[in-house]
């Protein structure tokens, strides 16, 4: 069995995608999940090439460099809790959360992260967030206060502060635009 890591799978569609795709290239696929796949295959029966082309077709990019997949994971994993969890999830610490996951010591996990992405994982965190507040307000399904509770954050003037910081725009400002200007996940 093999896992190859892949960037820029962030939604339950993407793992869609990459099911497919691996299917179409004859691999017995034994698990996909943000981030990753595992095929039942040896070194010699994987050929990376015709893999890495057809995944770029797709919008995706088969990672090599082992530090370079450590900071996908890190990236994988905040999006999964940002955009998929529920609210119970969003409660546990951070970093015990990306320790959990990713079996290494935060310390190790942060240095890398800052070194290749020349911002900090709460900085990360922080964008992650209000892209998913810049969502939930354009669905007008929720407000503010719910917003703020669902994404951890203790109070509606600490989301809206942030939001403002990081937008230019207040919460009010931004919902009454035509355009409501968003970006995609993997573009953060």
């Amino acid at each position: 069995m093999q896992t190859l890591h892949i960037k820029n799978m962030v939604c339950p569609r993407c793992i869609k995608a990459v099911e497919d795709l691996f299917m179409e290239l004859g691999y017995e696929v034994v698990n996909v999940k943000l981030g990753e796949v595992k095929i039942m295959a040896n070194d010699e029966e994987v050929y990376h090439a015709i893999i890495s082309k057809e995944l770029q077709k797709l919008g995706f990019e088969l990672l090599h460099d082992a530090e370079v997949q450590l900071i996908n994971q890190v990236k994988t994993l905040i999006i999964d809790r940002i955009h998929h969890a529920n609210e119970e999830q969003m409660n546990e610490n951070i970093s015990d959360y990306l320790q959990r996951n990713l079996s290494k010591d935060y310390h190790q996990i942060s240095k890398a992260f800052s070194s290749k992405e020349s911002i900090t994982i709460e900085k990360y965190i922080i964008l992650q967030k209000i892209e998913k507040v810049k969502e939930l307000l354009t669905y007008k399904e929720f407000t503010l206060s719910e917003i703020a509770f669902r994404l951890g954050y203790s109070s509606v003037s600490h989301l809206s502060r942030q939001f403002k910081q990081i937008t230019g725009l207040t919460p009010s400002e931004f919902k009454t635009l035509n355009e409501q200007p968003r970006k995609s996940l993997d573009e953060i």
